[in-house]
């Protein structure tokens, strides 16, 4: 942002902090702004924003919180709810995931050290030049960057297209509304069937601004439920933290942001298309937490359909659409650093649920986290990284050892858009068999159950290996 003195203040919120470390040349400024983001919240600055205390009042209240309710610890009490069975469970699955994904990650790893060294004359890569590099080798090799890609991206263009997948899976049209907002570039929808009635009704909120929270959520407003001798229509909030127009032009947004938008649709569908009336299960109410990921995760999905691409993409400046050529390079570098980017999430999985499983107040959390990465791990921060100090997942955004779900879901989601590939990605045939058993049934039944009347039978880890890039 633009300060009072005329020049720009550089801040640690994603828009702001990501591309810079992707794109700034100086190595300087990069190292700076990493260590800043890597110490946030920790011993580093101000005592009063230290979060090292308030991590172990924490474990400490979870695992009394479990003795009291007559768990073994708190990894115990946090899945009694959900699909996994146990930690131990969760730890195979995990622990199984990464001897698969490693010499991905090691593979990726040696590519981008050799890269930086020949092309770019490092010796030594450090972990603030990872993503510079990283950004510099992917366009090398496949010859497009984030930046122009983004230019084929317009808002407009990009909802047409989403709004466009609803009505082809499911038969619904999406439609601008009036209704009263706190912002105004906050925009009102409704949701109808074929028939023109309500089905439900949401705010999209995109873009970033000064005293927002980051990131990228989906709340209920309202939820779906009897109400004497009518029925509740639900209402979602759809937030992302996009950057806004600038210079009358319309907001481009990255294809990760494309991502990143259909995630939360899916997340939105599910609250919005439920058909149960009991408030405690009705739309995302009641579903398993790992499994909560499943609908948003599944559309992330059609990002990467070129039959859904070709209708959503328009060049901000020339107006045509993106060319399939460039579509190609895109989906040929949809696998890059895959292996590393797994490993990562494995990582951070591994360190919540075996620091919610019987670890010993008395120990260092960091040393937990250094014996993971011992196992794990390809990319090693320095030692006065602070990665703890501002895990908000699992200490405030209520995934205390609930992490592994997102590799979990994949799972789930991977597997279940499998049958979409077999059938046609936009038939409306598996579409409405996706609703009906998926998005309509919010938790009324286990997961599991729902996920064999979706695809008819258990899921497996196969899809999820190849969307990956990691299997046949």
């Amino acid at each position: 942002m633009q300060d009072q003195h005329g020049g720009w203040k550089l801040t640690l919120h994603a828009p702001c902090y990501g591309p810079v470390m992707q794109y700034a040349e100086s190595r300087t400024l990069r190292q700076e702004l990493y260590y800043s983001y890597a110490t946030r919240a920790s011993e580093f600055g101000k005592a009063e924003w230290d979060n090292t205390p308030l991590i172990r009042k924490l474990l400490q209240l979870r695992a009394e919180e479990a003795r009291m309710l007559g768990f073994k610890s708190f990894a115990d009490l946090s899945l009694e709810p959900k699909m996994a069975e146990s930690p131990q469970a969760v730890l195979a699955f995990l622990k199984d995931l990464a001897v698969r994904a490693r010499p991905y990650a090691e593979q990726d790893w040696t590519e981008l050290e050799t890269f930086a060294r020949e092309s770019l004359g490092m010796d030594k890569l450090e972990p603030w030049d990872v993503t510079y590099v990283s950004e510099k080798l992917r366009n090398q090799r496949y010859a497009f960057s984030d930046l122009e890609v983004k230019q084929y991206f317009p808002e407009d263009q990009v909802l047409q297209g989403l709004f466009r997948v609803i009505q082809q899976l499911y038969g619904l049209t999406v439609t601008r509304a009036d209704a009263p907002t706190w912002h105004a570039d906050v925009h009102f929808y409704n949701l109808r069937d074929h028939s023109g009635a309500l089905v439900g009704e949401f705010y999209l909120d995109l873009y970033a601004r000064n005293g927002k929270r980051g990131g990228a959520w989906m709340d209920d407003a309202i939820t779906r439920r009897r109400r004497g001798n009518s029925i509740q229509t639900p209402v979602a909030y759809l937030t992302c933290n996009f950057s806004a127009p600038v210079g009358g032009k319309p907001a481009t947004f990255t294809h990760d942001e494309v991502i990143t938008l259909f995630h939360e649709f899916g997340h939105g569908l599910h609250h919005l298309l439920t058909q149960i009336e009991d408030l405690p299960v009705s739309g995302i109410n009641g579903v398993e937490w790992d499994a909560v990921e499943l609908p948003s995760q599944f559309m992330e999905n059609f990002c990467w359909e070129w039959e859904v691409l070709e209708g959503m993409t328009r060049h901000v400046d020339t107006g045509k659409p993106l060319p399939r050529p460039l579509f190609d390079r895109m989906l040929a570098a949809r696998h890059f650093q895959s292996g590393m980017q797994t490993v990562r999430q494995i990582e951070f999985s591994l360190f919540d649920m075996q620091l919610h499983t019987g670890f010993p107040q008395e120990d260092n959390p960091l040393q937990l986290l250094e014996r993971i990465r011992d196992e794990v791990a390809v990319l090693r921060p320095p030692v006065w990284h602070r990665f703890p100090n501002s895990f908000a997942h699992i200490f405030a955004g209520g995934y205390a050892a609930g992490y592994y779900s997102y590799k979990w879901a994949e799972v789930l989601s991977s597997d279940a858009y499998s049958l979409f590939e077999e059938n046609g990605v936009l038939d409306a045939r598996t579409g409405a068999r996706f609703r009906q058993e998926i998005l309509a049934v919010g938790g009324s039944r286990p997961a599991l159950d729902s996920f064999v009347a979706f695809r008819g039978r258990k899921p497996n880890i196969d899809a999820l290996l190849r969307h990956s890039g990691m299997g046949k």
